[in-house]
Formats: structure tokens, C-alpha cells, sequence
């Protein structure tokens, strides 16, 4: 699927809401066909269940230990209690799935459904790190960063070769995830060993989000634990290079999705990545900022575009409903959605929900859908499966535009997909609060007379032909999508 469209489940709150509508406790295996049927409906090329993988007890204590997660799991569930929060889904203890999600053979299952229906299985692999209950902190302590002393960022761990003192895993910005143990890199063993891990995953989907997946590049890795130097000569080369080349000799369809930030992006591509998160844009959507969304679009190579993953909101970040107004929320998510690349939609985000929850928790608050956001979702995607969008050929053109005459107005992106020569689709954007006249020039050899222009959205002023091309007005934020079919011999 060259333009995946991907949605990402908060799989443990999910399913403990299904069991609360259903009435009976469902693992992943016995969820009802109308959900999956849902999924395919909305036109989800692929379904990321965020949080399958096993977790310890260790993690857990380490989560309800925290003060700031205790409070602002207090502030979103006045009624908590410690059951209500779970370990890190990134703090894993093996890559087998949660009991409680209905073990292995429940995701199996699963998979199989979504394959019926068309549907493809994405699972997170969590390369930097592993959860302190995982059993090589034990057995194989040698595998990860360590110091022969104490030192911040680090806990005592007792084995075979007596004691160390294992660095948590981190993000060199951040504090410690005290949860994880940090994997170290520069030892080919770990390499190999996390390889296998990988393998394992891929056996059991479709593709993989690969969580902070800039944190193992070469260089990076060896900045951030230059203070702390491996035992014996380090490995060299790049990890991602030879994982995925490996994956791919036995899946050769298989989907990688780099969580990447801090402009690495390109560099995790060039190493065999489909995807990675364009957290530029998202930024840049978020802050209104329309005219840097288009310089944004227009001044890196398109294929880095398509390469792009483009979302308004995810498990990270705080949801988009409570970002931005209606009318901007409408122009971003059309966006976003008719770009090339991997399109991310994300559990609630279709409803409108507000309030962004932590990872660890395992029950979410309950939040009526916001009937303008359903209607806003409603009209995208039941839209975008009758157009070219993700099936033809895309493009980012540049449109002459006007604004009263005067100066042109910056804020308005126009991509095309192409089915064929002389017919497809355009979606005109307008990210700006003030109105646009576009002016779009056309081939005449191509769009002669008999040309045919119909706006899919139904606004009330149609496109028309110009001297110059086809013009038609945007007001602020408004949103248009052209067919477009070339007059016919």
C-alpha cells in the first residue's frame, strides 16, 4: 500500500470499553465483526494496536510511584484507583501479548479478521530500551549500557557476573524513563539478539511503529552514552540497515514506521524505512502557522513528502480537538488526509475527545462524542474512498492566487492525484483565516471545451473557466475537492 491510511487503538482501554458495552469480558480474539466492519467502512488500510506486548510488575510499581502520573491520573479520573493504571506499554517484559489482552493466539486471531476484511496489523517494536521486569536485565545484564559504579541514571542489577549498574534507557533531552533498562547498541551480541526480537514481532503482523527509532543511529547512540563506554570493541555500521534488509528477505511487504524527530528523518529513510512521523508539520498545523505548512510542503522533495507521516494527533501528543478551533481542525485533518505518505488517525480522534491520557493507564474517562467533529471525520472519509486520494498519482501544485486583488494569499495548498492523464482530483486547502481566489492554470491542449470541473464538497460557487485557467474562491479555511476529467474525443 504505497499511501497507507493507519489507525492507531489504545488496545487495553479499548478493549475494557468494548467489554463495559458488550457486557462480558473480550479479549482481542472474541471482538465483535461490527468493530472491525467499522474500521474497514472508514476505508483503515492498516490498524495499529498500540500497547499488545507483556508487561512486568516492576514497571507498574514504578508508575504508581510517580507523583506527576498519580496526579494527573487523579485530575482525569476522580474515582481511580492503582488497578486503573498499568505498566508502560513501552517498558516491555517480552514480546509475547498480554494475558489479558487474550494472549498469542488471540492476536492471531485478530490478524486473521483484519485480513478478511482487507485490514493489515501494525505492533510496536520498542528498539532503545526494555522494561525492568524483562528477564535479560537477569540473564543477561552484559546486553545493555552499564558502569562499573553508581551513578545517576542508573539501579543496582544482580547477576551472573555479580553486580552492575544498568543505565535506564533515555532520550538524551529528557530524564530517564526509570521504567526501562537501557539496551546498548555498540555490542554486536545486543544487535543480533534485538534482530531476533524483530523477527518475532514481524512473524505476527503486518508492520511495525518503530517507537524513538532515531535514538539507535550510530552517532546518536554513541553521544548519548559517551560517558558510560561498552566493554570491548563497540560494533559499527547502523542497526535499522541491516534489521530491516533482514526482515524484508522474508517480509518483503512488511511496513516500517520510524517515530523520528530533531531532522533525522531522512537519515532513517535512506536505511529502509517507508515511513516517518513529519512532526514539522504537525507542528507547524498546530501553531496555524499557514503559510510555513506550505513552504513546508513546497520546499522539500516530494518524495520525502510522500515518505512523510502525517497525523494531527497520537498517544504523545495532546489532542487536536483541544488545539483548535472547528473551522482550522476541518482544514488541518483535510490535509493531512490527502497528502501522500502514511495518513494517522488516532483512537477518539474521530469523535472530538479532549483529553490526552497517559500511557500507563488502562481505563480512560468517558467522553461524549463533539457531533461537529464526528460530522467533520464523517465527511472526509466517506468522501476520500469516491476520489483519486491515495490511489493516484499525487502532486503539490502551486496555484496562482489573490486576495482582494492585492497581495496573493499564502496560506492555500493544492495537492492533485492523478488516475490517468486528463482525470483526477484536486483538493484545494485553504490553512489561513483569510479568503483566497485561486487561479489554476490548465493545459488548453488538454482542458479544451468539452472539460468537465465538479466540486465534490458542493460549494455554492463553483470553479470556472478563466482566460488563464480555472478559478474559484476559498473562503478562511475552506476546503474544496475538484474532480477534474479532460474533454474527451
Amino acid at each position: 500500500m504505497a499511501h497507507p491510511l493507519l489507525y492507531e487503538v489504545n488496545t487495553r482501554c479499548w478493549l475494557r470499553e468494548l467489554s463495559d458495552r458488550c457486557g462480558t469480558p473480550l479479549n482481542l480474539g472474541t471482538v465483535p465483526d461490527s468493530e472491525l466492519a467499522a474500521w474497514a467502512d472508514y476505508g483503515f488500510t492498516h490498524v495499529w494496536l498500540m500497547g499488545v506486548w507483556t508487561t512486568g510488575e516492576r514497571a507498574r510499581r514504578e508508575a504508581l510511584t510517580s507523583a506527576s502520573l498519580r496526579e494527573e491520573t487523579r485530575q482525569l479520573l476522580p474515582d481511580w484507583r492503582e488497578t486503573d493504571l498499568g505498566g508502560s506499554p513501552y517498558a516491555i517484559a517480552g514480546y509475547s501479548v498480554s494475558e489479558a489482552l487474550g494472549g498469542d493466539r488471540a492476536l492471531e486471531v485478530f490478524r486473521a479478521r483484519l485480513h478478511n476484511r482487507g485490514l493489515k496489523l501494525v505492533l510496536d517494536f520498542v528498539p532503545n530500551h526494555l522494561g525492568l521486569d524483562h528477564p535479560w536485565v537477569v540473564q543477561h545484564p552484559e546486553l545493555f549500557v552499564s558502569s562499573p559504579i553508581q551513578m545517576p541514571g542508573t539501579f543496582a542489577a544482580d547477576g551472573p557476573g555479580g553486580r552492575r549498574w544498568l543505565a535506564h534507557g533515555r532520550d538524551p533531552y529528557f530524564p530517564p524513563w526509570t521504567d526501562t533498562v537501557q539496551l546498548d547498541y555498540r555490542h554486536g551480541e545486543t544487535r543480533l539478539r534485538m534482530i531476533e526480537q524483530l523477527r518475532t514481532v514481524a512473524e505476527r503482523c503486518d508492520g511495525v511503529r518503530c517507537d524513538m527509532a532515531m535514538l539507535i543511529l550510530d552517532d546518536v547512540f554513541r553521544r548519548t552514552w559517551a560517558h558510560l563506554p561498552p566493554s570491548g570493541e563497540a560494533a559499527e555500521g547502523e542497526f535499522w540497515k541491516d534489521a530491516i534488509a533482514g526482515i524484508r528477505r522474508s517480509h518483503g511487504d512488511f511496513l516500517f514506521l520510524a517515530e523520528a524527530y530533531w531532522g533525522l528523518e531522512s537519515a532513517l529513510l535512506s536505511l529502509g524505512f517507508d515511513h516517518a512521523y513529519d512532526k514539522s508539520l504537525y507542528d507547524l498545523l498546530v501553531a496555524g502557522d499557514a503559510a510555513a505548512v506550505r513552504r513546508h510542503l513546497s520546499t522539500q522533495p516530494w518524495d520525502r513528502v510522500c515518505a512523510g507521516a502525517h497525523f494531527l494527533e497520537n498517544h504523545d501528543e495532546p489532542r487536536i480537538a483541544s488545539r483548535l478551533a472547528l473551522p482550522a481542525h476541518r482544514a488541518a485533518a483535510w490535509l493531512v488526509l490527502a497528502l501522500p505518505g502514511l495518513r494517522l488517525l488516532h483512537d477518539g480522534q474521530l469523535i472530538g475527545a479532549r483529553r490526552r491520557i497517559p500511557v500507563q493507564l488502562v481505563r480512560r474517562p468517558a467522553e461524549p462524542p463533539d457531533p461537529a467533529v464526528s460530522a467533520l471525520y464523517r465527511e472526509i472519509l466517506s468522501l476520500l474512498p469516491r476520489t483519486a486520494v491515495g490511489r493516484g498519482v499525487p502532486a503539490l501544485l502551486k496555484p496562482v492566487e489573490r486576495r482582494g486583488g492585492a497581495r496573493p494569499a499564502p496560506g492555500v495548498v493544492l495537492i492533485q492525484w492523478e488516475l490517468r492523464p486528463g482525470e483526477g482530483d484536486w483538493v484545494a486547502i485553504n490553512g489561513a483565516t483569510d479568503s483566497a481566489e485561486v487561479s489554476l492554470p490548465l493545459d488548453p491542449a488538454m482542458f479544451g471545451p468539452g472539460a468537465r470541473f465538479t466540486d465534490l464538497l458542493g460549494a455554492p460557487a463553483p470553479p470556472h473557466r478563466t482566460e488563464s485557467g480555472l478559478r474559484f474562491e476559498l473562503s478562511g479555511h475552506e476546503v474544496r475537492v475538484i474532480r477534474y476529467a479532460a474533454c474527451q474525443d
